[in-house]
């Protein structure tokens, strides 16, 4: 079996990863439209806020955590010839969680202006409190959707179909590209127009787009409320750990998005989209993988087979280690020409912008290899239902984190104790989770795990002393000259560092480097043809 489910988790794996850099690059898109539409202020502010209330329902209830409680117990029917119990469990999940789901939206939008007190506690502005309220009330619709769409992944995903469930959020983003180039015409402030956008996004691509590709499984819903189900209750129990376990990322934003609000204005903003970044990576390496190997990790603990659920596991973070720390050399030392290239262009986004926006992603690049190992290691603990103890570690954490944000905020870091204390903690987390996972997994490489680390960091410094030499070779410069600076910067040093780190990595006989081996052999046979 070993055999044939590599190859499943590899090619998951890059229709994932493909699917996710899709969407994060159509969120880039979408940042930029913001930025060059409405610039960066107490408006684009307001959008930020108004997305926390949506955010923090979605992270607790319609997200990828529920699903990632679903899909273990529905696999763990689909894959042991019990297909009508699966959809049984589907069914009454998808029925209960609805009711819920419609009664938490109907809540928040009664009441919320006085939650803009909690997500804003520091604007003192009323017209801002009353934007970030109207806005909120138009994305919360959206959020049924999302928790819809997050089950019918998840069935689909126990079913090995990764396409589909790839398009929800690219739909979403052109949605809110259309909302801020066409909707923002015709409503006042224009900025409302890509929460307009955001509500025909979800709803297009996280409940049609998957209605329909959910009827190539043949699927069996009833409406049904029987709790006394063992697979529900299954569920039940083990989705607020895997709650709590999987927003930790979305939770630590919506806190930083809070904090941000006693700084000046436009700091919401720039939080927002160095944050977002940051998260690219942790979406196309970190979740992506995560996604793909987590019905295998699944089926091997269902199977009984454990030594081959540690030995996917270990590979799995081994590689995220090996991708994700050059991301890091890159986002520290180029972080000024990323967010120019990205985003310094017109007037109303300029230097002093790129400067605020790029000093936070420095800070948020430390922890991100830290954040991208967050969702596997999660989902290792949740493939063998065991999610008590991550979500211990991961409580723990997130208190040190409130308390770096607390403690740091009079500092002479200001802002930037936001993304520092974000790094710290997701450092922390990771070392806490793969220390346990060593402790109750036998066979569980943890060895070859810290192996990989410290070559990568090894290779990563290198990498970053080729980027920093660049930045002093070519000169910066001013308006569109600096941004093509940047962009030379960006593809002639970022790649020569690859090439370093590459180099290195291969002269360590790292076997991760393997998978950019067949990558280049491939471009080579194509080439010879």
């Amino acid at each position: 079996m070993s055999t044939q489910q590599a190859p499943t988790v590899a090619r998951a794996s890059l229709i994932m990863a493909a699917s996710l850099l899709l969407s994060r690059i159509l969120g880039v898109l979408r940042d930029q439209v913001m930025v060059w539409s409405f610039g960066r202020n107490e408006f684009t502010d307001a959008y930020r806020w108004s997305y926390s209330i949506p955010d923090l329902l979605f992270f607790l209830v319609a997200g990828g955590a529920l699903s990632s409680a679903f899909i273990p117990v529905f696999s763990e029917y689909l894959h042991t010839d019990r297909k009508d119990e699966a959809w049984k469990v589907f069914s009454v999940v998808t029925t209960l969680m609805s009711v819920i789901v419609i009664g938490f939206v109907v809540f928040a939008w009664v009441f919320a202006y006085p939650l803009t007190y909690a997500v804003a506690p520091g604007s003192d502005a009323d017209p801002v409190r009353e934007l970030i309220a109207t806005m909120s009330r138009i994305v919360l619709p959206a959020q049924f959707a999302f928790f819809i769409g997050g089950l019918m992944f998840g069935a689909l995903y126990s079913h090995q179909r990764f396409t589909v469930p790839g398009l929800g959020p690219n739909v979403y983003n052109l949605g809110i590209i259309f909302g801020a180039l066409v909707i923002s015409q015709f409503v006042t402030p224009g900025v409302v127009g890509m929460s307009w956008g955001a509500l025909i996004g979800a709803t297009i691509g996280s409940f049609l787009v998957p209605l329909v590709a959910l009827r190539a499984v043949n699927p069996e819903f009833r409406p049904s409320l029987d709790l006394s189900h063992p697979g529900v209750k299954k569920v039940m129990k083990l989705m607020l750990p895997v709650i709590l376990g999987l927003s930790l990322p979305g939770v630590y934003g919506l806190i930083m998005q809070a904090f941000s609000s006693y700084y000046g204005k436009g700091t919401a903003t720039a939080m927002d989209l160095s944050n977002k970044l940051m998260q690219a990576p942790l979406a196309v390496f970190g979740q992506s993988l995560a996604i793909a190997v987590f019905p295998t990790l699944s089926m091997h603990f269902a199977q009984k087979e454990m030594d081959k659920y540690a030995s996917q596991l270990a590979s799995t973070l081994r590689t995220v280690i090996y991708i994700s720390v050059p991301v890091s050399a890159l986002m520290i030392v180029q972080s000024p020409d990323i967010v120019a290239v990205l985003f310094q262009y017109g007037k109303r986004f300029g230097a002093s912008d790129t400067a605020v926006v790029a000093s936070c992603l420095q800070l948020f690049g430390v922890g991100v290899f830290a954040w991208c190992l967050h969702p596997v290691l999660m989902r290792g603990f949740f493939a063998i239902q065991n999610t008590v103890t991550p979500i211990a570690i991961g409580t723990a954490t997130t208190a040190v984190f409130l308390g770096l944000c607390f403690g740091l905020r009079l500092t002479s870091l200001s802002y930037l104790s936001l993304p520092l204390a974000s790094s710290v903690s997701a450092i922390l987390l990771a070392v806490m989770l793969l220390g346990v996972l060593n402790r109750r997994i036998e066979e569980f490489d943890l060895k070859g795990i810290t192996a990989t680390f410290f070559k990568s960091s090894g290779a990563g410094l290198a990498m970053g002393l080729v980027l920093w030499m660049g930045a002093l070779v070519v000169p910066r410069g001013e308006g569109l000259g600096h941004n093509a600076l940047s962009l030379v910067r960006l593809f002639v040093f970022g790649l020569s560092g690859v090439w370093v780190y590459y180099g290195i990595t291969r002269r360590l006989a790292m076997p991760e480097t393997a998978y950019l081996d067949r990558t280049l052999a491939k471009l080579n046979r194509k080439r010879g043809a």
